[in-house]
């Protein structure tokens, strides 16, 4: 498969979309919380303004945890094909570990025809393991859980028959699922949080690679793309075929300042609320460096930001992180406009003219 097997074309520029997790939290500075009702219309209304203002890509992770509704994460995106006609949608991960790869394949393959062929699939592991518990899967398979069942989902993308088993499922003969996507394939993305183990197996499996990036060096994160390119070429695979895509924290504002000081109590609130603890406040602080992840500050320097980090990566996406931790829905609007009105332009002028991160 090349680039445009994965709907991936290098020449129009990076793709820039957004992704959020489907949080459902308190703003720390009002304390109010949306219904769930409102919430799931506000991850349709940001799909939309996305696709208004000439994002390529929209995103909906998976969770199962209170202060989300993300659970039915395929359901939602489903809403969101038929209420949008040109933007990209995938998942954004969906936990393969603790999900038949036949039925996500299926829901899935669903959602590609609903949207005529836009839909994507994100397998990972899942970053908050409370739906182990939940759904009845010991979390000391946690490793073993995800391989087995990712392997088995490429199958099923890959071939039509498919003979196969596992130790976590009943095997399969000559089993083919239905329906199929709107052409016959559809692009499916392996999740990497980081660790450079996980990436050099997403370059054993030839599949293209999503990072998530909360916050550090783009050094850091580099090793882990160069260590995914690396694999790909020592298991036979050309790495100029494989897109990455980048995703990351964002906010902006007037200034580098302000935007330090109006975002830090969502971030530092929202990790408590789903993680257990916050975000160190020095370690924020840090993120003011043009050499960090985060992509926080003026739009000016957002954009400085991420073409670095594009020099850096040569990634083909880069997704945004917008709504996360109770900001209102109004503001979180608000920084989906500055992305595709301020930040866009300017990085897709720049990487048509330099395509693959590459100075001619």
């Amino acid at each position: 498969m090349t680039m445009a097997d994965y709907r991936i074309h290098p020449e129009n520029g990076l793709e820039i979309g957004i992704y959020t997790l489907g949080d459902r939290m308190p703003d720390p500075n009002t304390g109010q919380i949306p219904s769930e009702k409102d919430r799931l219309d506000h991850l349709i209304e940001m799909a939309t303004t996305a696709e208004a203002v000439g994002l390529d890509y929209f995103a909906l992770g998976e969770s199962h945890q209170e202060f989300f509704v993300s659970q039915a994460h395929a359901v939602i995106l489903g809403a969101i094909a038929q209420a949008t006609e040109k933007i990209k949608i995938g998942s954004g991960v969906t936990v393969v570990s603790t999900s038949d790869p036949i039925r996500i394949f299926e829901n899935f393959a669903t959602l590609d025809l609903l949207s005529n062929g836009r839909a994507e699939l994100t397998g990972g592991r899942a970053s908050r393991v409370g739906l182990f518990k939940l759904l009845g899967y010991d979390l000391a398979d946690y490793e073993e859980l995800f391989e087995e069942k990712f392997d088995l989902l490429l199958q099923l993308a890959r071939q039509d028959k498919v003979t196969w088993s596992g130790k976590f499922r009943a095997p399969l003969e000559d089993a083919t699922v239905y329906p199929r996507p709107l052409n016959g394939t559809m692009p499916i993305w392996r999740g990497v949080g980081g660790p450079a183990q996980s990436a050099i197996k997403a370059g054993m499996a030839g599949v293209p690679m999503q990072v998530a990036m909360l916050a550090g060096p783009v050094s850091r994160f580099k090793q882990t793309i160069d260590v995914y390119r690396e694999s790909l070429q020592r298991h036979g695979f050309n790495p100029a075929d494989f897109p990455v895509t980048t995703g990351g924290l964002f906010y902006s504002a007037a200034d580098m300042p302000s935007a330090l000081r109006a975002y830090y109590p969502y971030l530092n609130e929202g990790m408590k609320k789903a993680n257990g603890y916050g975000f160190n406040k020095r370690l924020f602080a840090m993120q003011r460096d043009p050499q960090e992840v985060m992509l926080i500050g003026d739009p000016e320097q957002i954009i400085e930001k991420l073409l670095y980090q594009y020099e850096e990566f040569g990634m083909q996406r880069y997704i945004a992180h917008i709504d996360f931790g109770g900001l209102p829905h109004h503001e979180v609007l608000k920084q989906i406009k500055i992305l595709g009105t301020k930040v866009l332009p300017t990085v897709k002028k720049y990487t048509q003219t330099y395509p693959g991160g590459q100075v001619k």
